[in-house]
C-alpha cells in the first residue's frame, strides 16, 4: 500500500519550524543538536489534519494529526532525531523525509498517557523504503473520525501484514516483539561465531534454536 498521501490544500499548514524550539521542548543534548545539525537542512510544519479541516469527527486519543517535512542533508533516517521531534509535538506526527529526489515515510505510533494525560506514550518509529520524489500521491482514505484515519495512516508502514482480528495497536506491539526478538538472535549468533568452547556452542545453538522457534511464532502463517 502507497504509504505517501495528497493531502487536502485545506489541510496546509506550511510552516517552518527553528530547531531550536525542537531542541527547548525536547530538552535535546549536546549529542542531539550535534544530529540535527549535521541530517536535518529545515523542518517544516507542512499540514495539520483536523476535523475542521477533513470534516472528520474528534477523537480524544487523536485531536489532530501533523504532517511533517524534514529536508535531509544526507539520505538517512535518524530516529533519535524523529524520537526528538515527537516528544517536542503533543500530537500524532506523519513525517515526510525527503534528500535529494528520494522520499522517505516514517511516524511513531501516539496515544495519550493513561497516568498522565499531558504525556504521550510513543512507540519504535516505522518507515517505508525511499522512493522517487515524484511518486504518485495516493488519496487521502476515507474515514469516519480522527482515529479511524490516524490507522489508515500508519498501517501502511508496519512491516506485519494485518490479519482480520489485528487492531492496530496488536500490529505494533507484534511488530516490536519481532523486532526485539529478531535483536536476541542476531545477539546469539554474535556469541557463537566468538565462541571457541564446543561444549557453550552446544548451549549457545540450543538457545539459537528456540530464538528462532519464537521469531516463527511471532511471524504466524503469515510471517
Amino acid at each position: 500500500m502507497n504509504p505517501c498521501f495528497a493531502y487536502p490544500p485545506a489541510t496546509r499548514f506550511g510552516r517552518v519550524i527553528p530547531k531550536n524550539k525542537i531542541y527547548q521542548h525536547a530538552s535535546a543534548t549536546a549529542a542531539l543538536k550535534r544530529r540535527f545539525v549535521a541530517l536535518v537542512d529545515h523542518i517544516r510544519w507542512a499540514h495539520k489534519l483536523a476535523p475542521a479541516t477533513l470534516n472528520l469527527n474528534p477523537s480524544p486519543q487523536v485531536p489532530e494529526i501533523q504532517v511533517f517535512h524534514l529536508q535531509l542533508r544526507e539520505p538517512s533516517v535518524d530516529t533519535k532525531i524523529l524520537r526528538a521531534i515527537d516528544q517536542a509535538i503533543p500530537f500524532p506526527l506523519i513525517f515526510e523525509l525527503t534528500c535529494g529526489e528520494r522520499l522517505l515515510v516514517a511516524a511513531a505510533h501516539k496515544r495519550p498517557s493513561e497516568a498522565d494525560k499531558h504525556k504521550w506514550v510513543i512507540s519504535e518509529h516505522f518507515h517505508s523504503d525511499w522512493r522517487p520524489l515524484e511518486t504518485e500521491r495516493a488519496p487521502l482514505p476515507v474515514a469516519t473520525s480522527m482515529d479511524k484515519l490516524y490507522e489508515q495512516l500508519l498501517s501502511p508502514l508496519l512491516p506485519v501484514a494485518a490479519d482480520a482480528e489485528d487492531s492496530l495497536p496488536a500490529r505494533i506491539d507484534r511488530t516490536q516483539a519481532i523486532a526485539a526478538q529478531q535483536r536476541a538472535i542476531d545477539r546469539l549468533q554474535a556469541r557463537l561465531r566468538r565462541e571457541p568452547q564446543f561444549n557453550r556452542r552446544v548451549a549457545i545453538n540450543a538457545e539459537l534454536r528456540d530464538a528462532v522457534r519464537q521469531l516463527h511464532q511471532l511471524n504466524g502463517p503469515t510471517g
